[in-house]
């Protein structure tokens, strides 16, 4: 069996991908990753020895560029990432079996296509709960599309995001459908998700939530009464890179210090984070790792309590450090929580604030209120991830978070696929 897997987004969207492509292959499959043509997603592919198949411009570029995207511009690109995506794909996909798609909308979008025009199943896979249709939690709002600030009904709010939805994506989606000769479809929404997504969250993080009167409160959401989430658990790819002799070193030379690094965050709107950051954790009396990551974090100054890093295995780095501050990607909060490190998380957009919510829920550690840090406000949120009692209960935690997602995803996905084959044959 033959498996595309598709994604375009941040190292966030893809690491998981290459994880269930592992999963995959251990199974017997054939596996192929579509993603940005960044060249750090082409190493990491490499590395595993998935076949990679380079998709539209590099991500960086995009989140990083000195003229962010625009919500009046949101359509337009929208449209073009829907054409550039199946392009990449149409011809990758021709001898697959399947399709399992995630990331952005538009290239969601176009890997569906790809999928119904060589007549093969489509699986869509969100990272966190909240992306997808519930009464019980609301809608992240769209940008330039905000929420009544009066609004609290989650299905009032969640009818909004679906009018989003077709504001912002259905008209690129649709004119491409149309160009290839394919229907048009009514609702973006739920074209994009289906009737059955997949959840790669750990269902300790990010459950599912569920209940007796779920059937009821789903049958008020219009068209989403048969939505049926499949949680597997977290997609983990295992990392086996040592850390740099350096990085060994610093570690080695002191208690542990407290990891501050935002990812793939340009953090425009906080300039002077590193400077916040680094006299924060000072005023706590720790040392300091900086994360570079794409806000081109740096020192700021030569002190020998500080150290600045680029990508390094997370994996083997986070057991060995006091807390972890950072954006608040599934990726980094998984990774933090299964190796019992306290976490501050300073969220930016989309899923963020969810993660940081849980985080404080579980109580292994503070989230932020709102993406731009100051010296008091960090360390008041400092003050909890470093107090025994979080640290503790981050031990916890780490025992209860399962590393069989990518596993359990793979074996579905051929078992559903191969059902579904026979039955069409």
């Amino acid at each position: 069996m033959r498996v595309l897997l598709s994604t375009y987004g941040s190292r966030g969207d893809v690491q998981p991908m290459a994880a269930l492509a592992v999963a995959l292959r251990e199974l017997g499959a054939e596996v192929r990753v579509c993603a940005p043509s960044d060249e750090e997603f082409a190493k990491l592919l490499a590395g595993i020895g998935v076949e990679f198949v380079p998709a539209a411009e590099p991500v960086r570029t995009l989140v990083t560029g000195a003229a962010p995207m625009t919500p009046e511009g949101l359509p337009q690109r929208a449209a073009a990432l829907t054409a550039a995506q199946y392009e990449a794909l149409v011809t990758a996909a021709e001898d697959c079996d399947a399709v399992v798609a995630t990331g952005l909308v538009p290239a969601v979008a176009a890997a569906r296509s790809v999928a119904e025009e060589l007549g093969i199943p489509f699986r869509y896979v969100s990272y966190f709960p909240t992306m997808l249709p519930s009464p019980h939690h609301r809608p992240h709002a769209l940008p330039g599309r905000p929420f009544p600030p009066d609004e609290t009904d989650n299905r009032v709010l969640w009818d909004l995001t679906s009018e989003s939805f077709n504001v912002l994506y259905g008209p690129g989606i649709n004119a491409h459908r149309t160009s290839i000769g394919q229907p048009v479809v009514d609702d973006a929404l739920r074209h994009v998700f289906t009737g059955r997504p997949l959840l790669a969250a750990d269902p300790v993080l990010g459950p599912w939530p569920t209940s007796p009167a779920d059937a009821a409160d789903l049958a008020d959401l219009a068209d989403l009464a048969d939505l049926d989430v499949v949680q597997t658990g977290a997609w983990i790819l295992p990392d086996e890179r040592p850390l740099s002799a350096e990085l060994s070193a610093f570690l080695d030379a002191g208690e542990p210090p407290v990891y501050v690094g935002f990812g793939s965050m340009p953090m425009r709107e906080s300039a002077d984070v590193a400077q916040v950051a680094v006299e924060a954790v000072r005023a706590h009396g720790r040392r300091v790792l900086v994360g570079r990551g794409w806000a081109d974090l740096a020192l700021i100054d030569d002190q020998d309590d500080c150290l600045a890093v680029g990508d390094v295995n997370h994996q083997a780095l986070f057991p060995r450090v006091a807390a972890v501050v950072h954006h608040g990607g599934a990726g980094t909060t998984t990774t933090a929580a299964r190796a019992g490190a306290p976490q501050v998380v300073v969220p930016q957009l989309v899923d963020q604030p969810y993660w940081g919510a849980r985080i404080a829920e579980l109580g292994i550690g503070a989230a932020h209120d709102g993406p731009t840090p100051t010296f008091e406000s960090l360390s008041a949120a400092l003050g909890i991830a470093l107090a025994p009692e979080t640290r503790a209960r981050a031990t916890t935690v780490a025992a209860m978070i399962r590393t069989d997602g990518a596993t359990v995803a793979a074996k579905l996905l051929l078992d559903t696929v191969g059902r579904e084959t026979s039955d069409r044959s």
